[in-house]
């Protein structure tokens, strides 16, 4: 479906469930959560937009310069976009709750959308984020956050991981950071923790 922001897939929930929006990793699209998200929450809304920025053919949600450069001014773009598209999607649907899931650069626009508009979501999963840079201060009282991460990823260091686990932390957030021993792939353990966070929104 295209939208007025974006292309992207949806499944309509019942009424006063929650919405769920997805957001893929870099080189895929809106279809790599949607049906894990439908299994995850199928009374829910499944919102599944596809990132508009293409890096050398792989789809992304924002420009970057290097693997931990961001272009910033296209990462500020971006976020104010998916702002009014999570806004706009919530508007239509009558949902009770916005979550969502991000995996890479799927989770980073997620994050800097918690940064720059808190309170827009209620709960969010943060797979293999990364923020290089210092984020602003943000009230996040009552936002709940799972982020999940491998001790051997060779593109999310572990310290910037717990770096951004004590941001939303010091922001008031309810903060869960769950390792695995791997790499940047997502682990069977990953989605057994996702499906218990998002049990308690079923």
């Amino acid at each position: 479906m295209l939208g007025p922001d974006y292309t992207f897939r949806e499944r309509a929930g019942l009424p006063a469930r929650p919405i769920l929006f997805t957001f893929h990793g870099t080189g895929r699209d809106e279809n790599q959560f949607f049906d894990f998200a439908t299994r995850l929450l199928p009374e829910a809304t499944v919102v599944s937009p596809r990132g508009d920025v293409s890096e050398n053919g792989a789809l992304r949600f924002f420009v970057r310069l290097a693997q931990d450069r961001y272009d910033m001014a296209d990462l500020a773009r971006a976020t104010e976009k998916m702002a009014r598209f999570v806004t706009s999607q919530k508007t239509l649907h009558d949902s009770v709750g916005v979550i969502g899931i991000g995996y890479s650069n799927g989770a980073n626009i997620l994050a800097n959308v918690l940064i720059e508009h808190p309170g827009l979501f209620d709960a969010a999963v943060l797979m293999h984020p990364l923020i290089p840079f210092a984020p602003k201060p943000a009230d996040l009282a009552g936002t709940d956050i799972l982020i999940t991460a491998g001790r051997g990823d060779p593109i999310c260091p572990e310290d910037s991981t717990e770096a951004l686990a004590r941001y939303f932390s010091q922001q008031k957030a309810m903060v869960t950071l769950e390792w695995h021993d791997s790499g940047h792939d997502i682990r069977p353990s990953e989605i057994e923790l996702i499906r218990r966070f998002l049990a308690r929104f079923a």
